[in-house]
């Protein structure tokens, strides 16, 4: 299939290739959450309003039982530290730019501009005036959810980043993004693998437009370059033989 830049078609690359560049993204966001997990597994119990308890509690048997890490290191930051939140939500919203693109790239492979793709029956629509049309309802909605991730977490920051030590009441407000991130991604991630597994690839259209609009250009740039050609001598020679080309095209055309 063509590689893009710009959106212009740039090199020939496999489409496994194209594929992993999204689990890349994947990947870095598994870590990310990981990450947040490890931080976030501290208990703030006993830390009372502010600063503690005046009984001999041992604040390490709470912890334990409940499974955290261990207790948080100091009560003032505790009662009023919602990293962990948007931490959490912030991973959350960048998860979900990467799913975003995600879909914008197959909408935009599913056209009859591109054709590289078939989408699957059973998460598309008809339109309600036009038969022949096949919308892309999926990665529309997953584009627009992720707008809701994105919301959420400046709704997080906003509320946190002029707030004095400790506990304020505007604290309270900071556990609904939270829950709306929580419901918004769960059903995103379920259905998500079920439509890229139910996605059909046009190879011979993809391998089509792979062998046209002279995209080996560069390739041919480096063979120059191997004969001992400087890079920028051999991008220019090759330019124009690009150009003369198309011209030949154009002339022969009109």
């Amino acid at each position: 299939m063509p590689s893009y830049t710009h959106l212009q078609r740039a090199e020939p690359v496999l489409v496994a290739h194209w594929l992993l560049a999204y689990i890349e993204m994947i990947l870095r966001d598994a870590s990310r959450l990981t990450d947040c997990a490890a931080r976030l597994n501290y208990c703030p119990l006993g830390s009372g309003a502010v600063a503690g308890a005046t009984l001999a509690l041992d604040r390490t048997i709470a912890a334990r039982e409940l499974g955290f890490t261990a207790p948080t290191a100091n009560s003032i930051d505790a009662t009023s530290d919602r990293d962990f939140a948007l931490e959490y939500v912030q991973a959350a919203a960048t998860l979900g730019i990467h799913i975003s693109r995600f879909a914008e790239e197959i909408t935009l492979f599913a056209t009859s501009e591109f054709g590289f793709i078939e989408l699957p029956e059973s998460f598309s629509t008809g339109s309600s005036a036009m038969p022949q049309k096949k919308n892309p309802d999926m990665t529309e909605l997953l584009r627009g959810k992720s707008g809701r991730l994105l919301g959420a977490a400046t709704t997080l920051a906003t509320l946190l980043k002029g707030l004095p030590l400790a506990y304020n009441k505007d604290l309270q407000e900071t556990q609904e993004p939270v829950f709306a991130v929580a419901d918004t991604l769960e059903p995103m991630l379920q259905l998500l693998p079920k439509f890229t597994r139910a996605l059909r690839f046009r190879n011979e259209r993809m391998e089509s437009a792979a062998q046209s609009g002279y995209l080996n250009a560069m390739a041919a740039a480096t063979y120059l370059v191997h004969k001992g050609v400087p890079f920028r001598t051999a991008h220019e020679k090759i330019g124009n033989a690009v150009r003369f080309a198309l011209e030949k095209v154009w002339s022969w055309t009109s």
